[in-house]
């Protein structure tokens, strides 16, 4: 057997499967360590070799995980969410999580909200890796919302740990502001019909509700986070202190208005590596803060809220590395499968704003 340049990776292959790929017998025993991700004939190549490098990206300790934005708050009739799960597929992360708002809320009654929850958990169910569900301000818009996504989900604000880096899902919902005024529920439905009939009219309506005074003065109001939550921040802050990274996901930006409560949750942070992620805007929006970076989501199906290079419909794909995370934003129309680009996607993509 000619000599082969090894390149060691763990894996459960032995040496015999090994032999058995490459055609030939094989006596020496390999420990699992032995096993080649990367192998070529040395003698073939003694000196030039048509690659670049060796320096394979594949450390068993890197993972890469999907981040997905709004789908609702006026979603638009094209289905660019459900779309998106497909394409999310085609990219294989490990896992998703989405910033909130899965549903459009204000239901007219129980049967209402269960048929809202089913429509989004069936375009979900499509993913076949797992999916983090965050809290948003359309998935419980008021008390009887809040006791179904309890229902649902167990819990509205959790962490996990993965590959030694800590994942946790805040509430920026907990009963901190006043419910929406009723009149809102008629105004979506609205709002989502002229979409279908009208698009201009659909997008002169929601200019007319973004420029409302007093839509402006409640987004301005700052979210602030209840002890027990806080609380809960601490301890779980304090039980993973060793973990290599920390990334913090919640629905609404708190660090563009930060109540005093948020300001908390940022000294505890501080010191620490780690990543604020949050949606709710419509609009994708990068921060540094204190030398920390603090990202708000565009959408990903949900109405445009305002002109400009934050207006696209994308996904962020994250690759946690020794040296913390590689982020990069993708459009949602510049993902397509093997088969080629789908002209009648288009419609869903080339969304402008209003």
């Amino acid at each position: 057997m000619k000599a082969q340049s090894i390149f060691y990776f763990k894996t459960t292959l032995t040496a015999v499967a090994l032999a058995i790929l490459l055609g030939c017998a094989q006596t020496t025993q390999y420990t699992n360590d032995d096993v080649s991700a990367f192998y070529y004939d040395v003698e073939t190549f003694p000196d030039a070799k048509p690659w670049s490098s060796e320096n394979f990206q594949n450390k068993p300790e890197n993972f890469q995980f999907a981040i997905i934005g709004d789908r609702t708050g006026g979603a638009n009739a094209l289905g660019t969410f459900d779309l998106a799960m497909d394409q999310i597929n085609l990219l294989q992360p490990e896992f998703v999580i989405n910033v909130g708002d899965l549903i459009e809320g204000y239901p007219i009654d129980e049967d209402d909200l269960n048929s809202m929850w089913e429509e989004a958990d069936s375009m979900i169910s499509k993913l076949q890796m797992p999916f983090f569900y965050t809290i948003g301000n359309h998935d419980v818009s008021d008390s009887v919302m809040k006791e179904a996504w309890l229902k649902r989900r167990g819990v509205d604000y959790y962490y996990f740990v993965y590959n030694d880096v800590l994942f946790m899902v805040l509430n920026t919902e907990d009963d901190s502001r006043p419910e929406p005024p009723p009149e809102i529920m008629e105004g979506l439905k609205v709002y989502n019909k002229l979409q279908v009939e009208d698009p201009e009219a659909a997008k002169e309506m929601l200019k007319q509700f973004m420029t409302d005074d007093a839509v402006i003065a409640a987004l301005a109001q700052p979210v602030e986070f209840k002890e027990t939550q806080l609380n809960w921040i601490k301890k779980t802050l304090a039980e993973n202190d060793e973990v290599r990274w920390t990334f913090l996901f919640m629905h609404e930006p708190c660090w563009e208005n930060p109540a005093e409560s948020f300001k908390e949750i940022q000294a505890m942070l501080k010191g620490r590596d780690h990543t604020f992620f949050a949606g709710h805007l419509h609009y994708y929006d990068y921060d540094k803060i204190d030398g920390y970076e603090h990202i708000t989501m565009g959408p990903a199906g949900s109405s445009f809220h305002h002109d400009g290079p934050g207006n696209v419909d994308h996904i962020m794909w994250v690759t946690m590395t020794d040296n913390g995370p590689q982020m990069g934003n993708i459009a949602l129309k510049g993902l397509f499968n093997r088969q080629g680009l789908d002209t009648t996607m288009f419609g869903a993509y080339d969304r402008k704003g209003y």
